[in-house]
Protein backbone atom coordinates (compact mmCIF):
# COMPACT_ATOMS: atom_id res chain seq x y z
CA UNK A 1 0.00 0.00 0.00
CA UNK A 2 1.61 3.48 -0.73
CA UNK A 3 1.46 6.18 1.24
CA UNK A 4 3.25 9.57 1.30
CA UNK A 5 2.01 11.32 4.37
CA UNK A 6 2.05 10.50 8.02
CA UNK A 7 -0.13 12.73 10.04
CA UNK A 8 0.23 12.39 13.72
CA UNK A 9 -2.07 13.96 16.95
CA UNK A 10 0.52 15.70 19.64
CA UNK A 11 -0.65 14.69 22.95
CA UNK A 12 -1.36 11.61 23.88
CA UNK A 13 0.23 11.12 20.91
CA UNK A 14 4.19 11.91 20.84
CA UNK A 15 4.51 13.44 24.10
CA UNK A 16 2.90 13.25 27.36
CA UNK A 17 1.78 16.82 28.42
CA UNK A 18 -0.03 15.98 31.44
CA UNK A 19 1.81 16.81 34.45
CA UNK A 20 1.98 20.55 32.95
CA UNK A 21 -1.41 20.54 31.54
CA UNK A 22 -2.35 19.34 35.60
CA UNK A 23 -0.52 22.15 37.14
CA UNK A 24 -1.68 24.83 34.90
CA UNK A 25 -5.11 23.43 35.81
CA UNK A 26 -4.65 23.55 39.53
CA UNK A 27 -3.10 26.98 38.98
CA UNK A 28 -6.21 28.29 37.49
CA UNK A 29 -8.77 26.43 40.17
CA UNK A 30 -6.46 27.94 42.70
CA UNK A 31 -6.82 31.73 41.50
CA UNK A 32 -10.87 30.99 40.76
CA UNK A 33 -11.07 29.83 44.61
CA UNK A 34 -12.10 26.13 43.60
CA UNK A 35 -10.59 22.52 44.96
CA UNK A 36 -7.92 21.34 42.75
CA UNK A 37 -7.73 17.22 41.62
CA UNK A 38 -4.84 14.80 41.35
CA UNK A 39 -3.30 14.69 38.16
CA UNK A 40 -5.07 11.46 37.85
CA UNK A 41 -8.48 12.96 37.35
CA UNK A 42 -6.88 15.95 35.20
CA UNK A 43 -5.26 12.84 33.09
CA UNK A 44 -9.09 11.72 32.03
CA UNK A 45 -9.96 15.17 31.04
CA UNK A 46 -7.38 15.83 28.55
CA UNK A 47 -7.47 14.70 24.50
CA UNK A 48 -10.43 17.35 23.69
CA UNK A 49 -8.78 20.68 23.60
CA UNK A 50 -8.25 23.14 25.88
CA UNK A 51 -12.17 24.29 26.33
CA UNK A 52 -13.32 20.75 27.92
CA UNK A 53 -10.47 20.49 29.95
CA UNK A 54 -11.41 23.44 31.17
CA UNK A 55 -15.09 22.82 31.85
CA UNK A 56 -14.75 19.59 33.28
CA UNK A 57 -11.77 20.71 35.62
CA UNK A 58 -14.54 23.45 36.86
CA UNK A 59 -17.27 20.77 37.38
CA UNK A 60 -14.78 18.11 38.44
CA UNK A 61 -16.19 15.03 36.26
CA UNK A 62 -15.22 14.20 32.42
CA UNK A 63 -19.58 14.98 31.14
CA UNK A 64 -20.17 18.33 30.95
CA UNK A 65 -24.29 18.95 31.47
CA UNK A 66 -26.05 21.44 30.14
CA UNK A 67 -26.63 24.65 31.89
CA UNK A 68 -23.83 23.43 34.55
CA UNK A 69 -21.71 26.50 33.40
CA UNK A 70 -22.21 29.52 32.13
CA UNK A 71 -20.21 30.94 29.03
CA UNK A 72 -18.81 33.43 31.13
CA UNK A 73 -17.75 31.47 33.52
CA UNK A 74 -16.19 28.90 31.10
CA UNK A 75 -14.49 32.15 29.23
CA UNK A 76 -13.01 33.65 32.13
CA UNK A 77 -11.49 30.14 33.32
CA UNK A 78 -10.03 29.53 30.21
CA UNK A 79 -8.58 32.92 29.99
CA UNK A 80 -6.79 31.93 33.64
CA UNK A 81 -5.98 28.63 31.86
CA UNK A 82 -4.02 30.16 29.11
CA UNK A 83 -2.30 32.11 31.17
CA UNK A 84 -1.26 29.88 33.87
CA UNK A 85 -0.34 27.02 31.00
CA UNK A 86 2.06 30.12 29.26
CA UNK A 87 3.58 30.94 32.43
CA UNK A 88 4.69 26.88 32.69
CA UNK A 89 8.29 26.04 31.91
CA UNK A 90 6.86 22.96 29.99
CA UNK A 91 9.94 21.34 32.30
CA UNK A 92 7.17 18.42 33.09
CA UNK A 93 6.29 17.48 29.48
CA UNK A 94 8.27 14.54 28.05
CA UNK A 95 8.37 12.34 24.80
CA UNK A 96 7.16 9.12 24.92
CA UNK A 97 9.71 6.46 24.47
CA UNK A 98 10.98 5.97 21.04
CA UNK A 99 9.24 8.79 19.18
CA UNK A 100 11.98 10.99 18.89
CA UNK A 101 13.90 8.63 17.08
CA UNK A 102 11.23 6.79 15.42
CA UNK A 103 9.92 10.05 13.94
CA UNK A 104 13.13 11.10 12.39
CA UNK A 105 13.51 7.76 10.77
CA UNK A 106 10.23 7.96 9.54
CA UNK A 107 11.72 11.46 7.79
CA UNK A 108 14.51 9.84 6.92
CA UNK A 109 12.95 7.17 5.07
CA UNK A 110 11.16 9.84 2.73
CA UNK A 111 7.38 10.18 4.90
CA UNK A 112 6.03 13.62 5.19
CA UNK A 113 5.26 14.34 8.43
CA UNK A 114 2.36 16.33 9.49
CA UNK A 115 0.99 17.51 12.87
CA UNK A 116 -2.58 17.99 13.82
CA UNK A 117 -3.24 19.03 17.38
CA UNK A 118 -6.80 19.88 19.56
CA UNK A 119 -4.43 21.91 21.36
CA UNK A 120 -4.18 25.93 20.87
CA UNK A 121 -1.82 26.82 18.28
CA UNK A 122 -0.36 29.35 20.52
CA UNK A 123 1.55 26.24 22.22
CA UNK A 124 2.84 24.39 19.75
CA UNK A 125 5.92 26.21 18.53
CA UNK A 126 7.37 26.23 21.80
CA UNK A 127 7.12 22.80 22.75
CA UNK A 128 8.18 21.82 19.09
CA UNK A 129 11.23 23.81 19.83
CA UNK A 130 12.14 22.00 22.94
CA UNK A 131 12.39 18.70 21.65
CA UNK A 132 14.02 20.05 18.43
CA UNK A 133 11.10 19.03 16.25
CA UNK A 134 10.36 22.47 14.63
CA UNK A 135 12.09 21.03 10.96
CA UNK A 136 10.22 17.61 11.09
CA UNK A 137 6.59 18.83 10.15
CA UNK A 138 6.04 19.83 7.04
CA UNK A 139 2.13 21.35 8.32
CA UNK A 140 1.28 22.13 11.71
CA UNK A 141 -2.54 22.43 12.48
CA UNK A 142 -3.93 23.97 16.26
CA UNK A 143 -7.64 23.29 17.54
CA UNK A 144 -7.79 26.76 16.56
CA UNK A 145 -6.00 26.82 13.35
CA UNK A 146 -9.42 26.42 11.50
CA UNK A 147 -13.06 27.10 12.32
CA UNK A 148 -13.44 23.04 13.20
CA UNK A 149 -11.29 20.45 14.98
CA UNK A 150 -10.76 16.80 15.37
CA UNK A 151 -13.13 14.03 15.11
CA UNK A 152 -14.19 16.69 12.00
CA UNK A 153 -11.99 15.44 9.08
CA UNK A 154 -11.19 19.15 8.03
CA UNK A 155 -8.15 19.70 9.48
CA UNK A 156 -7.05 16.53 7.86
CA UNK A 157 -8.43 17.22 4.44
CA UNK A 158 -6.43 21.13 4.76
CA UNK A 159 -3.17 19.45 5.57
CA UNK A 160 -3.50 17.09 2.41
CA UNK A 161 -4.89 19.90 0.49
CA UNK A 162 -1.52 22.41 1.09
CA UNK A 163 0.93 19.27 0.83
CA UNK A 164 -1.27 18.22 -2.77
CA UNK A 165 -1.65 14.82 -1.51
CA UNK A 166 -4.32 12.66 -1.99
CA UNK A 167 -5.91 11.91 1.37
CA UNK A 168 -5.87 8.16 0.62
CA UNK A 169 -2.09 8.25 0.62
CA UNK A 170 -2.00 9.35 3.97
CA UNK A 171 -2.46 7.67 7.49
CA UNK A 172 -3.78 9.53 10.71
CA UNK A 173 -2.03 7.92 13.64
CA UNK A 174 -3.19 9.32 17.63
CA UNK A 175 -4.34 7.91 20.83
CA UNK A 176 -8.46 8.63 21.18
CA UNK A 177 -11.10 8.90 19.80
CA UNK A 178 -11.02 11.98 17.73
CA UNK A 179 -8.15 10.96 16.39
CA UNK A 180 -9.48 8.06 15.17
CA UNK A 181 -12.71 9.48 13.97
CA UNK A 182 -10.93 12.16 12.05
CA UNK A 183 -8.62 9.86 10.61
CA UNK A 184 -12.03 7.41 9.08
CA UNK A 185 -14.09 10.59 8.14
CA UNK A 186 -11.46 11.09 6.04
CA UNK A 187 -11.38 7.80 4.45
CA UNK A 188 -7.53 7.30 5.44
CA UNK A 189 -5.60 4.54 7.33
CA UNK A 190 -5.92 4.80 11.43
CA UNK A 191 -3.32 3.77 13.42
CA UNK A 192 -3.88 4.13 17.22
CA UNK A 193 -1.74 3.98 20.14
CA UNK A 194 -3.19 2.37 23.41
CA UNK A 195 -0.77 4.34 26.01
CA UNK A 196 -2.11 8.19 25.66
CA UNK A 197 -5.54 10.31 26.60
CA UNK A 198 -8.62 8.22 25.25
CA UNK A 199 -10.96 8.73 29.03
CA UNK A 200 -10.55 4.93 29.65
CA UNK A 201 -11.77 3.53 26.38
CA UNK A 202 -9.72 0.75 24.87
CA UNK A 203 -8.35 2.83 21.32
CA UNK A 204 -8.90 -0.82 19.58
CA UNK A 205 -12.78 -0.29 20.18
CA UNK A 206 -13.12 2.63 17.02
CA UNK A 207 -11.88 -0.14 15.08
CA UNK A 208 -8.66 1.41 13.49
CA UNK A 209 -6.41 0.08 10.85
CA UNK A 210 -4.25 -1.16 13.41
CA UNK A 211 -3.12 -0.26 17.17
CA UNK A 212 0.37 -0.33 18.95
CA UNK A 213 1.15 -0.80 22.93
CA UNK A 214 4.24 1.44 21.83
CA UNK A 215 5.83 3.60 19.83
CA UNK A 216 8.48 1.65 18.38
CA UNK A 217 5.79 -0.89 17.10
CA UNK A 218 4.10 1.39 15.00
CA UNK A 219 6.82 2.73 13.44
CA UNK A 220 7.90 -0.97 12.17
CA UNK A 221 5.01 -1.98 11.04
CA UNK A 222 4.85 1.39 9.34
CA UNK A 223 7.90 0.25 7.64
CA UNK A 224 6.98 -3.77 6.42
CA UNK A 225 3.34 -2.55 5.36
CA UNK A 226 3.54 0.19 3.49
CA UNK A 227 5.40 1.38 0.56
CA UNK A 228 6.43 5.47 0.18
CA UNK A 229 4.84 6.49 -2.96
CA UNK A 230 7.46 9.11 -3.66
Amino acid sequence: MNKQLLIFDFDGTLIDSVPDLADATNAMLTTLGKETYPIDSIRNWVGNGSRMLVERALVGKVEVLEGELTVEEADHAEQVFFEAYNNISGSKTVAYPDVDSGLKKLQAAGYILALVTNKPIRFVPKILQSFGWQDLFAEVLGGDSLAVKKPDPAPLLHVCNALNINPAQAIMIGDSRNDILAGQNANMDTLGLSYGYNYGQDIRELNPTEAFDDFAALVEYIFKNYTIDS
